[in-house]
């Protein structure tokens, strides 16, 4: 994530998956993946579904652009208070095609909301190429049609990225109106374990793009050219990265496991008798049989 999107208590993220930047630690990222005691999300999340109040950062939702519209609402209620800060929506090319991104786009155009929606357009939403989803020609294109302004950067370049996002905040914030940025990248990888691309793409294709205009090799050409990276600083950086994430790891797998109680929680903000008698209900189930429930490896 880029660094000068300010953690100010009012620039919010609805978010994919950009937390690293704002203060999100790889613990809590181990935390989260584990469902253990100490998940933000109190184990209530899929892995990588990150959330942080703290560090304005909303919960992902697996449903895609859900979370444009509400990027929009938020930035609108602080326009209304008079606060000066943007808030920030992350979403890729596939998400895009949902309805909820139109209508956030609309309503931020018209009401003139301080809100940065940033779209990945990395070739493949999962299976399905660019050309299946749109005849158009991409997704800034449509800010047109909206009153809205946008641009479209080099999303494989770091400077341009970062450039870009901040000139986006400066206006955004000073003119209070919504700025739409298309980053065009690619996806090397797979979407997820599930999925295979070789089935849909070629391997060359891939090779090419992780050969040709990977991100992280041409900013490695950058340091390297400037005399701030080699080979000996990249085996070392490595050796320690691979220490920090298994340590975080192997904290997070041997941690506890939220307490069931927690399943009462943040449903209403007062419990209902129905709740509060529920819990109760559990609780003597526990305490009668919860030697069968591993309940040591819980956080009761």
């Amino acid at each position: 994530m880029p660094r000068h999107l300010n953690s100010d208590a009012h620039e919010k993220q609805w978010y994919q998956r950009r937390v690293r930047g704002r203060g999100f630690t790889l613990q809590d990222i181990m935390h989260q993946c584990f469902s253990t005691h100490k998940d933000n999300t109190k184990g209530r999340q899929m892995p990588i579904h990150y959330s942080a109040k703290k560090l304005n950062i909303q919960c992902v939702s697996s449903t895609l652009a859900t979370q444009v519209p509400n990027a929009v609402g938020y930035a609108y209620s602080n326009k209304i208070k008079g606060i000066k800060a943007v808030t920030v929506s992350y979403f890729g090319e596939g998400a895009a095609s949902e309805g909820d991104v139109h209508a956030a786009m609309n309503m931020a155009a018209v009401l003139r909301c301080p809100t940065l929606f940033i779209c990945r357009n990395n070739g493949y939403a999962i299976s399905t190429k660019t050309e299946d989803q749109y005849a158009g020609d991409g997704i800034a294109v449509r800010a047109i049609g909206y009153g809205m302004r946008s641009l479209r950067v080099d999303g494989n370049d770091l400077f341009a990225v970062h450039r870009a996002v901040s000139d986006a905040r400066k206006v955004a914030i000073e003119e209070s109106c919504p700025v739409l940025i298309e980053l065009m990248t690619y996806r090397v990888g797979h979407h997820s374990t599930s999925d295979d691309s070789s089935a849909y793409r070629s391997i060359d294709e891939v090779n090419y793009w992780n050969k040709e205009d990977s991100p992280v090799g041409r900013l490695g050409l950058y340091l390297i050219k400037h005399k701030l990276w080699d080979n000996d600083t990249e085996q070392s950086y490595a050796k320690e990265c691979r220490k920090e994430i298994m340590g975080a790891f192997n904290l997070a797998e041997s941690s506890l496991k939220p307490s069931p109680y927690l399943v009462f929680d943040d449903v209403y903000d007062t419990p209902s008798s129905t709740l509060a008698q529920q819990r109760e209900t559990l609780h003597q189930h526990l305490q009668a049989y919860g030697e069968h429930y591993n309940l040591g490896d819980y956080d009761v």
